[in-house]
């Protein structure tokens, strides 16, 4: 199990990233630094965020109901706290843009239903993504 959540998370956000790179990149060529910063600042968190997400979940699974629960709480508002730090930044410094920011905050969710609706349309192409 862990190994196909690795292989899940390396996919998503391999993919999420080399989105956010190429498309932050062409906004900064293009004079649009902070666009292309705050993308790339919201996507490492959301990267982060995932990858946090697959690794404690043993964890929620092995534990008691009671115990998983409180687990699952206090986990969710670190998750909240990290995804809070690229707003703030965004807000805070001038070379971050906010939009761009929430954008990247998505990137790995808008990168799965991507792919997920790619399929649906093609779905002849499932095995070659």
């Amino acid at each position: 199990m862990i190994a196909s959540i690795r292989e899940t998370q390396k996919k998503y956000c391999s993919r999420a990233m080399a989105i956010a790179i190429f498309v932050g990149l062409a906004f900064i060529m293009a004079g649009q630094k902070g666009i292309g910063k705050g993308l790339i600042l919201g996507t490492l968190f959301s990267v982060l965020n995932f990858i946090l997400m697959g690794e404690m979940l043993p964890f929620k699974m092995n534990a008691s109901r009671t115990r998983a629960s409180v687990f699952s709480l206090v986990f969710i508002l670190f998750r909240y706290g990290l995804m809070a730090i690229p707003l703030i930044l965004a807000l805070k410094l001038e070379q971050f843009n906010l939009p761009a920011a929430v954008a990247g905050i998505f990137l790995v969710q808008i990168t799965i239903l991507g792919e997920s609706l790619i399929n649906f349309i093609l779905p002849n192409r499932r095995n070659q993504l």
